[in-house]
């Protein structure tokens, strides 16, 4: 289940590459040089108007202390404004970038949705499909063999020509149709654990069409498949995830029944964003709770089954699907390697 790319992927960006132009005098600098006006009018009435004629040279230091008195004021003033306009900016830039960042995400989500809404109806259609097909042959072969009779058939001799009888088993009526086929072999259940990589995926179709003849692993892959299909609804996609891949003797001792730190290397989900997604839907939606839980439940029975037989090889190819993926993710948020 890839992704397609999309021009709706690109993020809006304008509004960091052009930033809004500011005015070089505005209210806060009119404000300052208003107050500082305001404080050289004041000084001017202070030391002119009402000054004495008669009153003594003053030195050095009162004089100096003056124009300190004179400019601090103003000096102040300017600070302040300087700092206003500075805290201003900063609240436009902060405002800038958060709507940046909501559009981003949101271009992101509609990205993910129009994705999901375009491969999604190919592969579900197909495998509709094969579960026709399925289904039409599997009651086919319950008929055929719900059809036989045990009475041999007037006129036909029972005996062999030398008087032998010949000793053949038969099928019980009513025998379901999986009970009569054959195991399925661990590489197409591996591949079509995996899934078809495009539409045009005809081997990985070939794998899945067995795989669905086979019901346990039928209901392994459409448990699998609800629980991608609801994961990709919040743009996660196994694809995009680079899990720790545990050793074989960690899975077979899963597989066998342990629990707890033994097993805590088949959590190897390292993504926090997907973690944190798939965590508050696991909170929040009764639905997708139910689905990773039923789909918990048969991974870990075909698991157990699986192991028996595989080698080595085989249970790493089965770590590395995609189901095996969200087997880790969800049983990471569920805590099932706790």
């Amino acid at each position: 289940m890839t992704r397609s790319s999309s021009p709706a992927a690109t993020p809006p960006t304008s509004a960091l590459d052009t930033p809004p132009e500011r005015p070089v005098f505005g209210l806060i600098e009119a404000a300052a040089l208003g107050l500082s006006a305001m404080w050289f009018l004041a000084v001017v009435a202070i030391f002119v108007l009402g000054g004495t004629p008669d009153a003594p040279a003053a030195g050095w230091s009162d004089i100096l202390l003056r124009i300190v008195a004179v400019i601090l004021p103003v000096l102040l003033i300017w600070v302040g404004a300087i700092a206003l306009r500075s805290a201003q900016v900063m609240r436009d830039e902060s405002q800038r970038l958060h709507a940046a960042i909501d559009g981003m995400r949101n271009a992101y989500i509609a990205h993910a949705q129009q994705a999901a809404s375009v491969a999604e109806p190919s592969v579900t259609r197909k495998l509709d499909e094969i579960a026709a097909a399925t289904r039409k042959t599997e009651t086919a072969l319950a008929t055929f063999h719900t059809s036989r009779r045990d009475r041999p058939m007037p006129g036909i001799a029972t005996t062999a020509a030398g008087g032998e009888v010949t000793d053949q088993g038969l099928l019980a009526l009513g025998t379901p149709a999986e009970d009569l086929a054959a195991p399925l072999p661990s590489g197409q259940l591996i591949r079509a654990l995996n899934f078809p990589e495009t539409a045009e995926d005809e081997e990985g179709f070939a794998a899945l069409r067995l795989a669905l003849q086979d019901r346990k692993a039928a209901q392994v892959i459409q448990a699998a498949q609800d629980v991608l299909t609801l994961l990709s609804q919040d743009g996660i996609y196994m694809d995009d995830l680079r899990p720790d891949m545990a050793r074989p003797e960690i899975w077979r001792q899963f597989a066998q029944g342990t629990r707890g730190r033994a097993v805590a290397a088949l959590g190897g989900i390292r993504d926090r964003s997907s973690l944190a997604l798939t965590s508050a839907r696991m909170k929040q939606d009764p639905i997708f709770r139910d689905a990773a839980h039923h789909f918990l439940r048969r991974f870990d029975q075909m698991l157990a089954e699986f192991e028996e037989e595989a080698s080595d090889t085989d249970i790493s190819s089965l770590g590395e699907t995609r189901t095996a993926r969200a087997f880790m993710l969800l049983g990471r948020v569920a805590g099932t390697f706790d």
